[in-house]
């Protein structure tokens, strides 16, 4: 679990990096980042208590940190997206 935990906040990083690099969004580094990792720590413990409560699962871990990261950029609002 800690392992995929940290994983999860390494993909979280490079997404939001990536994000800030490649024009995706305004946020500036630091602030793309922080949201990247929240948005997955977030998706990360609600798949991990859906598993537990009820069997449902997700993807893979590496997929659930994609997907989180680029949600959380998306949902949380931008600075002046052109």
């Amino acid at each position: 679990m800690y392992m995929t935990l940290i994983g999860t906040v390494l993909i979280a990083a490079i997404i939001g990096s990536l994000s800030e690099k490649t024009g995706f969004t305004h946020n500036g580094y630091l602030q793309s980042i922080i949201i990247c990792i929240g948005g997955a720590f977030l998706f990360f413990f609600a798949q991990m208590m859906l598993a537990r409560m009820f069997g449902i699962g997700f993807w893979s871990a590496g997929m659930n940190a994609i997907v989180s990261s680029i949600g959380a950029l998306i949902v949380v609002p931008t600075h002046w997206r052109k």
